[in-house]
């Protein structure tokens, strides 16, 4: 759901220029995969290797632009990455992307029609999700007792250093806009003036930037509060749902959607697909959600899921909460001028 350190446009035209004409193996030795950190059980790649004799590698990345830039160092190396929605659209639109055969991917049927045929990939041509959620807050109750509802208290200046928040560009600058009341994708150059001085009195405030495992230091204790991935914010209220409290920012959110595609250089389209459609058995995804509880599109595998489970508010947030919520766009070159000022402000800019 990270660091923006590179223009997806330029990324985008580079890779397209190495990409290479697909080759339809059918019988793979090795499955290279190519995921967010933290997401994919190990327990899950094993049973896959168990039950197909196909290896699979596992390289990870902590941002889709970071993904892009490996694309473009390892030419044809991957066969299934997992860019979240508005690359995908960017994929899309520079005709980097696979068209899945839908016929190798029947178990498809079990997904929620809500997380299906979203603006980013009409009819899901190119891509079938593999979690969703949201980004939210989290709160060390035993440390803060000031009330915390949105992001505004969160960098009121009395928690100065004691925040921890996702590396991400364009993140941070959604949520500066969410205060302004300005929506995530009405991205220009006269909101991100705006936005500027906003960020310029949060960056301060922040003592770490972490998307991998923002988690990690709220239970060391290193800090009090967080803006996190809902899947992060489910594990510490699993963790100690007395301590970790979880809410959504009243000044709002968006809905995020990680997904599964074939990168143009893939040499072993079968078995991608093959994999796809292992993910997305019910007893298999609910290993994924047992691991990583994000949001499950996957409707078969949420019915094996505990009371407990179903009833964490960072996984599975009342439907009025997020009734209407909206997901990121492709920006084009405009996510540059996004990283450029957050990267300024990060540096010690004003």
């Amino acid at each position: 759901m990270m660091n923006n350190t590179f223009r997806i446009k330029f990324l985008l035209l580079i890779f397209a220029a190495l990409c290479l004409a697909p080759s339809r193996v059918r019988a793979a030795e090795t499955l290279n995969l190519f995921c967010w950190s933290e997401y994919i059980p190990r327990t899950v790649i094993d049973a896959f290797e168990k039950e197909t004799g196909v290896k699979v590698t596992v390289e990870n990345y902590a941002s889709n632009e970071e993904m892009l830039s490996k694309l473009l160092a390892g030419g044809g190396q991957y066969d299934l990455i997992q860019p979240s929605e508005y690359t995908v659209e960017a994929l899309i639109k520079a005709k980097l992307l696979l068209p899945l055969q839908r016929e190798n991917i029947p178990n498809v049927k079990n997904l929620d029609p809500a997380a299906l045929d979203l603006p980013f990939d009409p009819g899901n041509k190119f891509s079938l999700p593999w979690m969703t959620g949201t980004v939210g807050i989290v709160v060390n109750t035993e440390r803060v007792h000031d009330p915390i509802a949105g992001f505004g208290d969160v960098f009121n200046g009395k928690h100065k250093g004691r925040i921890v928040v996702v590396d991400d560009a364009r993140e941070l600058a959604s949520w500066a806009l969410a205060t302004l009341k300005i929506a995530p994708n009405d991205i220009t150059a006269a909101t991100l003036a705006k936005a500027r001085p906003v960020l310029a009195r949060w960056v301060p405030q922040i003592k770490v930037f972490d998307s991998d495992s923002p988690k990690t230091a709220l239970l060391a204790g290193d800090v009090d509060l967080g803006i996190v991935w809902s899947g992060e914010g489910a594990i510490l209220y699993r963790e100690n749902p007395k301590k970790f409290r979880w809410l959504l920012p009243r000044e709002g959110s968006h809905r995020f959607i990680d997904n599964l595609a074939i990168p143009k250089t893939c040499r072993h389209q079968a078995d991608a697909e093959r994999f796809m459609d292992f993910v997305l058995r019910p007893e298999v995804s609910r290993l994924i959600s047992d691991a990583f509880p994000y949001t499950n599109p996957n409707l078969a595998a949420r019915q094996l899921l505990t009371d407990a489970q179903r009833a964490n508010p960072a996984s599975y947030p009342p439907p009025e909460t997020t009734r209407g919520l909206e997901i990121f766009r492709d920006i084009g070159q405009t996510a540059s001028e996004v990283d450029a000022l957050v990267t300024e402000l990060k540096s010690g800019g004003r």
